[in-house]
């Protein structure tokens, strides 16, 4: 882990497009800029895993599960 010191309104870069920019300390909280490009997802770490979880939760969601589902809407279409 790179570990660095900056002051408010500084900055470090990621790559050549993402800037992390320190806006504010107040006490135990520090507020930070982020500036990337669309492309890039930013969020924060336990939203990221909230995510992560449910995409691999989907993914390996079984065929027999689709099935039922597909039956299910079928009937209910009826």
């Amino acid at each position: 882990m790179l570990v660095l010191t900056r002051k408010i309104m500084e900055s470090i870069m990621i790559g050549d497009d993402v800037e992390v920019c320190l806006l504010d300390v107040k006490g135990d909280k520090v507020r930070l800029g982020i500036k990337a490009p669309k492309s890039v997802s930013v969020h924060r770490k336990e939203v990221y895993e909230e995510i992560k979880t449910a995409n691999e939760e989907a993914a390996n969601s079984n065929i027999e599960s689709v099935g039922s589902l597909d039956g299910l809407i079928k009937k209910r279409n009826k």
